[in-house]
């Protein structure tokens, strides 16, 4: 136990910046016990476990009733059913079944453990004092801005209010590594996850009086091309005029011959079918010969 008296930065709900905020001598001692830390956040994990697993045994397994052959006189050895686990399809022999993962932890071991994260977080300068969050109606953009003019965007952000607040939540629901918890509901995993803890000051109990809000700064974004550089990429780039040409060229010499052999007349025959252009040779008859 020391009488360390940690400082926290502390700004307001649209970022602005505030004096530093003493955190509670009681809450806030410089305590940090890793091994209770670490049997707390395996017992968390452990009964975040559903334990449904399960196989069958020879008994749970369909068919097999028959035994496959008699007893002697084949030279095989003796099968009593085909769900033997020596069977492929058969059963399984101390396969995994549904089962309790729980762990019990006693409270105030869970206390100290919760009291210890917050220490760790304390001494890295990883805790901010928001004066209250105020949002009248669900609002990403916001809750974003705030998190970029903090510097903290790109980190795990776990946020902390005073009770429920929907409007909150429903804000923060869809950036990625960003967590919001009401204060007395957070766990020592949740604070070991997180790399900044952003916490209201009303959960703490202290009460921060507003001060006048200055122009919040507009969210750095990436800037959109314009208009003209889109079309500009969407058209197909052109080549010069005398390739063009060129291959024009080369195309109608290779195709002409083909259109020129495609429009020659056929000779057809009476009955419509095309006759051969080329004529048979003559057959050579042999002279008659004349009557005796």
């Amino acid at each position: 136990m020391s009488d360390t008296n940690f400082q926290a930065a502390a700004y307001t709900s649209m970022g602005t910046p505030r004096d530093q905020v003493t955190l509670p001598a009681e809450l806030f001692d410089g305590t940090v016990n890793m091994p209770v830390m670490h049997r707390v956040v395996k017992a968390f994990l452990a009964n975040q476990r559903e334990g449904n697993a399960a196989t069958k045994t020879r008994g749970f397994v369909i068919g097999g009733n028959q035994k496959p052959w008699r007893q002697k006189g084949t030279g095989r050895a003796r099968q009593g059913s085909t769900r033997s686990p020596l069977w492929p399809g058969g059963g399984t022999v101390f396969g995994p079944q549904p089962r309790s993962y729980d762990e019990q932890v006693p409270r105030k071991m869970r206390v100290l453990a919760r009291k210890s994260a917050l220490n760790a977080r304390a001494r890295e300068n990883s805790i901010y004092v928001i004066d209250r969050f105020v949002y009248e109606s669900p609002r990403t953009r916001t809750l974003a801005g705030l998190l970029l003019r903090l510097g903290v965007d790109g980190q795990k952000v776990l946020i902390l209010t005073d009770g429920y607040k929907p409007n909150v939540y429903l804000s923060g629901r869809n950036l990625q590594r960003v967590q919001i918890l009401p204060y007395h509901e957070v766990s020592t995993y949740h604070l070991l996850w997180s790399d900044v803890v952003l916490i209201e000051a009303g959960a703490l109990g202290q009460t921060l009086e507003p001060v006048p809000e200055k122009e919040s700064s507009p969210v750095a974004r990436r800037p959109k091309p314009a208009r003209e550089e889109l079309a500009a990429e969407a058209k197909p780039k052109k080549s010069s005029r005398g390739s063009a040409a060129k291959a024009k060229a080369a195309v109608k010499a290779r195709v002409a011959p083909k259109k020129a052999a495609k429009a020659a007349p056929k000779r057809t025959t009476r009955g419509g079918a095309a006759k051969k252009t080329t004529r048979p040779a003559a057959r050579k008859t042999a002279p008659k010969k004349k009557g005796k």
